[in-house]
């Protein structure tokens, strides 16, 4: 795996892992304005061109497991 993939795949997984401290946030708290920001705007990054960019990985498919996590 070359050093762009890798920096690649941390991206997207610090997203996952960001997203997951998000949804918990607003499971104990759903009026958490912040993590309600930050979950919006992780939401949005795993829609975008950037992220069909880093990787070929559906994004939806993405959110929809995180949230079958919580």
């Amino acid at each position: 795996m070359d050093p762009y993939e890798k920096l690649a795949n941390a991206i997207v997984i610090q997203a996952a892992k960001d997203y997951r401290t998000a949804l918990r946030k607003l499971k104990r708290n759903p009026r958490n304005q912040l993590a309600k920001a930050e979950a919006d705007s992780i939401e949005r990054f795993f829609r975008s061109d950037w992220y069909k960019c880093l990787t070929e990985v559906d994004g939806e498919m993405v959110l929809r497991k995180l949230r079958e996590e919580e």
